[in-house]
This record gives structure tokens, sequence and C-alpha cells, in this order.
């Protein structure tokens, strides 16, 4: 079986674990709880993806054009530790316990990467003049096309200098 298959299989299966894990919760807690729960989540989903605004969606959108015309499918570290906030709150925000846990463990990864910023681990450095000093493989250039061509072909100008 390839991926797309078992994709649609857990796809259909999933709302069956969904309503298992609900009746199993409902019977340990009851079903007051159970739905609080549940309420609880989608809240506190929705509230993240509000939180995480607009900005994380766009650059969200443009990582993934970007990464599907280069078969680097990446657009979930696309702003950071922002695309793994969308993709838990997204979990969250779908109802039930099952996608909540997974959406708890996606959110856990960002909290990872703060607290390992918190205990030193360096993020990229920021000069004075704003610029960010950034791995090899944290960036790649882009050719504006609002700027002009330089006689060299050279959009940056700097194949003019000796």
């Amino acid at each position: 079986m390839n991926v797309a298959k078992w994709l649609l299989l857990g796809l259909l299966a999933l709302p069956m674990a969904e309503l298992a894990a609900f009746i199993a919760v409902a019977a340990v807690y009851g079903f007051a709880l159970a739905l609080l729960l549940l309420v609880a989540g989608s809240v506190a989903g929705g509230l993240i993806l509000r939180h995480a605004g607009g900005q994380h969606i766009a650059r969200m959108r443009v990582a993934m054009q970007d990464s599907f015309n280069h078969n680097n499918f990446s657009a979930l570290r696309a702003d950071g530790t922002g695309g793994l906030t969308l993709l838990g709150g997204f979990l969250l925000a779908v109802p039930g316990f099952i996608t909540d846990v997974m959406g708890l463990l996606v959110l856990l990864v960002p909290l990872w990467a703060r607290l390992g910023e918190a205990l030193g681990r360096r993020p990229p450095q920021q000069r004075a003049d704003g610029v960010v000093d950034l791995e090899p493989e944290q960036w790649r250039r882009v050719d504006d096309p609002a700027l002009p061509r330089h006689p060299t072909g050279d959009s940056t100008g700097e194949g003019l200098r000796h």
C-alpha cells in the first residue's frame, strides 16, 4: 500500500477512534466533563490560531508554494516554530481527544525551543544594524524582480566591483 492509501485509511478511521476515546473518557469521568474537555480544547485551539495570526499563515502559504515547487516539504519550518504553532492550534481546534493530544505534543516543540533559548541555547545573532546572521542552510537567495538588472546580470551590483 502506498502512503496516500494509508493516509486516507487513517483519516477515515480517525472519527471512529475519536468516538471510542470520547466514550472511554465519558465512562471514566462522566459525560459532562468529557464534553467540557472537548469544548475547552477546541476553544484553546481557536485562541492559539487567532494569536498565531495572519503573519504565520502568510509565511506558511509562501513556504508551501515554494516547497511544492522544489519537492522540499519544509513548510512547517518556514517561520521558525510558527508553523508548528499553527499545526498544534489546528489539531486542538478539531474536536476530539486524540487530535487534542497530538496538538499538545506538537505545541511542546515550540515550548522546548523557547526553553532552550532561555537556558542558554542561542538563537541567530542580530547585529546592531538589524542584520540577522544565519547559517548557510537557513537561507537562500531570491532575486527581486522589482530591482533593475545590472549589465553583469547580477541584481545586487556586486559584479561591478573590481
